[in-house]
């Protein structure tokens, strides 16, 4: 019996070989392929996926020609961006009905939404005012993108549209909180890695002083 089981132990590394680094490798990034796909495109045929693997990674002919190729694949870039702006608006939706639901909301132009943080009595800005601001601003997730170091000057018409809404009416000495809709601050383009494509942005605005 003992003379059986030392058999089996010699042969075991010859029957289960440890896989190669570069196997393992080549697992590790089909399973990081398998896990984005699965996500983009459930019940994908995976026959074919493979069989395009592999005669493009072996510079074979292709099964169809690369006009088609090139068309199919920007096709699904564009319903990925579709549904992914559907989310995004479906979400950004969600987030300003809460926020106007709030005690105190009030909306202007372009939806976006103002409640009063402390009065003020001073006068308001014109369209070509300058203001002196202090804010922070926040995403709808309340995470921080920007926030002023002290007072700041702005030219208010160089200000994102939300900006110019709701200073107009805003008096100084005033802070308000200001819930400004995608379409009336960055939009779809968003702005770099601070703010994301169709992002709503929350800003608590003190306006400190206005001028010509």
């Amino acid at each position: 019996m003992w003379r059986f089981s030392l058999l089996l132990l010699c042969l075991l590394p010859a029957l289960s070989p440890a896989a190669s680094e570069e196997e393992d490798l080549a697992y590790s990034l089909g399973v990081r392929l398998g896990e984005r796909l699965r996500d983009e495109v459930p019940d994908l045929p995976l026959e074919a996926l493979l069989q395009g693997l592999r005669q493009a990674y072996r510079d074979e002919p292709l099964r169809l020609p690369q006009e088609r190729v090139d068309a199919l694949l920007d096709m699904h870039e564009q319903r990925i961006a579709q549904s992914r702006d559907e989310r995004q608006q479906a979400a950004e939706g969600r987030f300003l009905a809460q926020e106007k639901s709030r005690h105190g909301v009030r909306e202007l132009e372009g939806g976006v939404l103002v409640s009063e943080l402390r009065a003020g009595s001073g006068r308001q800005p014109q369209a070509n005012s300058r203001v002196k601001v202090s804010y922070r601003g926040e995403l709808a997730d309340r995470s921080l993108f920007d926030q002023s170091e002290g007072p700041q000057w702005f030219r208010l018409r160089a200000l994102i549209p939300g900006w110019q809404t709701a200073l107009r009416q805003m008096p100084v000495g005033a802070r308000w909180r200001i819930v400004i809709p995608a379409e009336q601050a960055y939009g779809e383009e968003g702005a770099g890695d601070l703010i994301p494509p169709n992002a709503p942005l929350v800003f608590e605005v003190e306006l400190l002083d206005v001028a010509n």
